[in-house]
């Protein structure tokens, strides 16, 4: 088992995502957190389709002020598996309730795999590559290029369900489900470049069993609005701003249409946060919240993305162990499942560092502070 120490330096990201409500989280901690240079981050096919991943993450970034981040789009579908969308989990668009104005900056006209490969060669061994959604994306610029492992600082990945239940099938979590090809071919891709470079770091994975401590709660938002200079009402089940009358899963609210938005202070409702930043944050999460409500058992959002981010900037923020994974591909009722050798019954080393534990409540009052402080930054410009 690893405990690791946190450095204080410069950290550049690639961050690939497929931009649902904790993509958007994670990608607006990039924003807040002074040690993170945003090289690029690149849109895969996972919460939604891969072009409104694209839209999403454009729109979030310039809602963050930083519209100069690259923004790349890659494949689009599985490599062998038919798409699958998880719109009652992030909404028709896969960002909850929150509308945000068309993105103004362009796409970029180069692959996502294509970017990964281009800008590891140009800064060897500085990277670090963050992924929140399916690895379709690595697997093909893995395919591309053998070398790109070694060229790479860290992968940093959140995926897989390693001691916990699965949250798409019983044993299986989303991301590795979607295309659990691309996750056996990112896999082997690392553990061959290893083989020629024994230092190499072995992958950073957080699975579920991770990633769901941290919970984020109807008063880490009242206290991250608090942080901004704004005020939001302390939600709970049917108590949320414009409650009574929310869209369901199948609505798309339209422009201008932000739950609560046509109703004014006199309308016995809570008013909207003022802050742009606090009011995405509270219509997004208000539809996370409600997912988890019905399916979890209880009233907040799991926050896996914006915690695997996290990691990546500070790895002292996980306790790890060295571990052989698989992915399975042929069950019929296990396709996707991280099949992890905790007894080391297979006798092959490690190629996977496994989170165990996470320090979710300094992840936590981290997010607060830092989101909070660039809500507060970002207070004055238009929603």
């Amino acid at each position: 088992m690893t405990y690791h120490r946190r450095v204080s330096r410069r950290h550049p990201l690639i961050i690939d995502c497929d931009t649902g409500i904790d993509d958007s989280l994670a990608l607006l901690y990039a924003c807040a957190s002074p040690e993170a240079e945003i090289v690029a981050v690149t849109c895969v096919s996972g919460n939604v389709e891969a072009r409104q991943v694209a839209e999403n993450t454009r729109a979030v970034l310039e809602l963050a002020g930083r519209g100069d981040v690259e923004v790349a789009l890659g494949r689009e579908v599985p490599l062998v598996r038919p798409l699958e969308v998880t719109p009652e989990t992030h909404g028709p668009r896969g960002l909850g309730y929150a509308v945000l104005p068309p993105p103004r900056s362009p796409l970029s006209a180069r692959h996502a795999a294509d970017l990964f490969v281009a800008e590891a060669r140009r800064r060897p061994g500085e990277i670090t590559l963050v992924t929140l959604g399916p690895l379709t994306n690595l697997a093909l610029a893995v395919l591309r290029e053998p070398e790109l492992p070694r060229l790479l600082r860290r992968l940093v990945i959140m995926g897989g369900s390693y001691r916990s239940p699965g949250n798409t099938a019983p044993t299986t979590e989303w991301n590795i489900h979607c295309d659990p090809e691309a996750a056996k071919i990112v896999l082997a891709g690392w553990e061959a470049a290893g083989a020629d470079a024994p230092g190499l770091a072995r992958p950073l994975a957080l699975g579920l069993d991770v990633t769901e401590r941290a919970k984020f709660t109807p008063e880490h938002l009242a206290r991250l609005a608090r942080r901004a200079g704004d005020r939001l009402a302390e939600e709970g089940p049917g108590d949320s701003p414009g409650s009574g009358d929310n869209p369901g899963p199948g609505d798309s609210p339209g422009p201008g249409d932000s739950p609560g938005s046509g109703d004014g202070p006199g309308s016995g409702e809570s008013p909207p946060p003022a802050n742009p930043v606090v009011r995405f944050l509270a219509d997004a999460l208000r539809f996370y919240m409600e997912f988890h409500s019905r399916y979890d058992g209880f009233y907040g959002a799991f926050i896996h993305d914006p915690l695997a981010l996290a990691t990546a900037l500070d790895p002292g923020l996980v306790r790890t162990e060295a571990l052989r994974v698989d992915i399975e591909l042929a069950g019929t009722l296990t396709a996707g499942e991280t099949v992890t050798d905790w007894r080391r019954a297979w006798r092959r080393p490690p190629n996977l560092d496994v989170a165990l534990e996470a320090d979710a409540a300094t992840f936590i009052e981290r997010f607060i502070e830092r989101v909070g402080g660039l809500a507060a930054d970002r207070s004055n410009v238009a929603s």
